[in-house]
């Protein structure tokens, strides 16, 4: 492997866990947001006296998860990616139906399952675009 390579390799990591540092934070700026607005809470969260979101999505689900879009998304072009982005909404919004009716979530009745359609296509091009930028 040539000099450049490597240069690039090495790159290419930095880029990656950059995005999913960034991701974390994101997250979970938006969720504290979001649960002192009063949009939704987290009823079965680990620690809930000391967190009001959870942390187990936060900081274990949501960075694998980003981290295998990163990988998936560096092998499709414009138009499959931005396919992919759209298709990660649509499943996001309806998981987030499925973990309203296990009792992961609980929304309040001003909270439209939309918005997380366009917020995690929102955020899943963000991270696309901040991994990008890294390279």
């Amino acid at each position: 492997m040539s000099f450049s390579e490597k240069k690039k390799e090495k790159s290419n990591h930095l880029a990656f866990v950059i995005t999913i540092i960034f991701s974390c934070f994101l997250g979970t700026y938006l969720d504290l947001l979001f649960v002192s607005k009063k949009m939704y809470t987290f009823p079965m969260r680990p620690f809930p006296d000391i967190f009001t979101v959870n942390i187990i999505f936060l900081f274990l689900v949501l960075p694998i998860f980003v981290a295998f879009f990163l990988q998936i998304s560096k092998t499709l072009f414009a138009f499959s990616r931005t396919l992919f982005i759209i298709l990660i909404g649509l499943c996001a919004s309806i998981f987030e139906q499925f973990a309203d009716n296990l009792g992961w979530f609980t929304h309040s009745e001003a909270w439209h399952h939309s918005y997380s359609l366009f917020g995690y296509m929102i955020f899943m091009f963000l991270m696309w675009r901040i991994y990008s930028w890294f390279q």
